[in-house]
């Protein structure tokens, strides 16, 4: 099986189930950690929905969507914030397409795509018990930096130069 990358708009079906999945996920995550319970189902909801992924329309953004074997298993989104500068967020591969590739492949492409964008930099956050999360960035070139942000769940801040 191989790996493909292609642009996806964020409203569509296969969109929103990675976005429900990534959310899910991250969420559940920092409270079992904080409050040794599961996200409410009515702030996943509503969390869910106040994220509409505008801001990962083409011009000033992208989302992308990793398939393996014609199943989407992950996704990347990257936006504009200045002339230079883009941010990378909502990388996600469901955990059965973990330690295959897609993760590493997912960040170049989105890196492509800042770069298409006139991008030399890109920008990201992340919070401390994603620690799967920092050690890819860190293994594909990004450098933990100051905070470029006041993002409430943001505990690690990365910067790449894009070449």
């Amino acid at each position: 099986m191989t790996w493909t990358v292609r642009p996806e708009l964020p409203g569509s079906p296969v969109a929103t189930a990675l976005w429900r999945a990534y959310y899910t996920e991250v969420s559940d995550r920092w409270y079992l950690l904080h409050e040794g319970r599961r996200t409410d189902p009515g702030e996943l909801e509503r969390e869910i929905a106040a994220e509409s992924g505008d801001d990962l329309v083409p011009p000033r953004g992208r989302l992308l969507v990793a398939w393996y074997g014609g199943e989407a298993a992950g996704s990347a989104g990257v936006r504009l914030l200045d002339g230079t500068t883009a941010e990378l967020t909502r990388v996600f591969l469901h955990p059965g397409m973990r330690g295959r590739g897609g993760a590493a492949l997912l960040v170049r492409a989105a890196e492509d795509a800042a770069r298409a964008s006139g991008a030399t930099r890109l920008v990201l956050d992340t919070r401390g018990d994603l620690v799967e999360a920092r050690a890819l960035y860190a293994r594909l070139g990004f450098t933990e930096t100051e905070p470029h942000n006041g993002g409430p769940f943001a505990e690690h801040w990365f910067t790449k130069l894009l070449g």
